[in-house]
């Protein structure tokens, strides 16, 4: 017999039935695993001691980091997240997350052990080791790197962390994005950059006006020049040198992003799948299973100049159209594709062997690749760094 309870009046009362009790922990973590989110959650695991016992369980995480800050003034970042400042922050990721300096190249350097996911603005998540709560002191602001908030999950197999903006600034209207894959060091890279992107009153299919044109033989029959150089308008207007600056700059971040992972790879053995993105769109990187284990046993090699993993010495596929037309009407000027793989790896790219490079990006940049891989085939070399 259930039991009961008493109103005022004295009469009796069957006792409420907690219809969630009777859900088994296995469809709870279903439900935890769908929201993912790790604020969320720590939300979650506060609302009773099953769920508190139950949330550390959950395997798959996302860890949305709102803002950064540097660690060259500790007194300064707090005050710089308050108000408009916080967003002045987020937008200016030289000054942020990472700061870029010319001493020779560039010189990466925040760390993602510095990022905070919290501000005076909002709560955030608790990274107590014997409690996964709310922090809810709003006079300052509370410092938690995801990897002290990672800390409290013990099974962890996909992992996404979503930083707020991407590191490289950019020119408005200018399009940059990167995709890279690491092991222990870089595996490959994918950039894909358009000096400005504009859209068309309609869509257009492909007509092969974009100087991406190839004959029966696979030649290229629409570039500017037929003598196997790369045509003018590469060239023009600083082009090399904002390319030259994208790929670099590009590699740099990836690297320094590898670099920071390295605590939370090593902590969480479940891992399967992690990736490291940001907001922004600009840059993707992401380590499979096997990556991860790579990691783990084979020693990291550590540039000398900054806090981020050597990048070897590399082969490099460069692809160039001044005007790329996409099915849906984008138009994309100046666009340039870049496949990067280190240069013991094989040097045959296109083909089979390409399908990481046209699968980089998701659509419309995918459709850019594939009309760029089209084209001629110019081939690079970059020494380590």
């Amino acid at each position: 017999m259930g039991s009961m309870q008493l109103d005022l009046s004295g009469k009796s009362y069957p006792e409420p039935i907690d219809i969630f009790d009777r859900l088994p922990d296995s469809l709870i973590l279903l439900i935890f695993n769908r929201i993912g989110d790790v604020k969320t959650l720590g939300r979650c695991g506060v609302v009773s001691k099953r769920f508190h016992s139950l949330v550390p369980q959950v395997d798959n995480v996302i860890v949305r980091v709102d803002c950064v800050i540097s660690d060259e003034d500790p007194a300064s970042s707090a005050a710089t997240s308050a108000g408009s400042s916080a967003s002045d922050k987020s937008r200016n990721p030289f000054s942020s997350l990472f700061r870029f300096v010319f001493p020779g190249l560039f010189k990466p350097l925040q760390s993602l052990t510095q990022l905070i996911t919290s501000s005076p603005r909002c709560h955030s998540l608790s990274s107590n080791s014997e409690d996964l709560n709310l922090a809810s002191d709003l006079n300052g602001v509370t410092h938690h790197s995801p990897t002290q908030v990672l800390k409290n999950f013990n099974e962890i197999k996909l992992l996404r962390i979503e930083l707020p903006v991407g590191e490289l600034g950019i020119d408005e209207g200018t399009l940059l994005k990167w995709k890279a894959d690491f092991g222990s060091t870089l595996d490959n890279c994918v950039i894909l950059g358009a000096s400005s992107v504009s859209q068309t009153a309609k869509s257009y299919e492909f007509s092969g006006s974009c100087s991406v044109n190839n004959d029966a033989n696979g030649n290229d029959v629409g570039a500017e020049n037929d003598n196997g150089s790369l045509p003018e308008s590469f060239y023009t207007n600083e082009g090399l040198k904002l390319r030259v600056v994208w790929t670099i700059s590009s590699l740099i971040a990836a690297s320094a992003r590898h670099y920071l992972l390295q605590p939370i790879i090593a902590e969480h053995k479940t891992l399967k799948t992690l990736v490291l993105t940001d907001a922004d769109g600009q840059g993707v990187l992401s380590m499979n299973e096997e990556q991860l284990e790579e990691l783990r046993v084979k020693p990291l090699s550590v540039s000398s100049a900054s806090k981020r993993t050597l990048v070897p010495a590399l082969n490099m596929w460069l692809w160039y159209a001044p005007h790329l037309e996409l099915p849906n009407g984008m138009v994309l000027k100046g666009a340039t594709l870049v496949a990067i793989r280190p240069s013991e790896q094989l040097k045959e790219v296109v083909g089979s062997e390409g399908n990481w490079v046209v699968s980089a990006f998701e659509e419309p940049y995918g459709t850019a690749a594939r009309m760029l891989v089209k084209g001629r085939t110019y081939c690079l070399e970059m020494n380590s760094f």
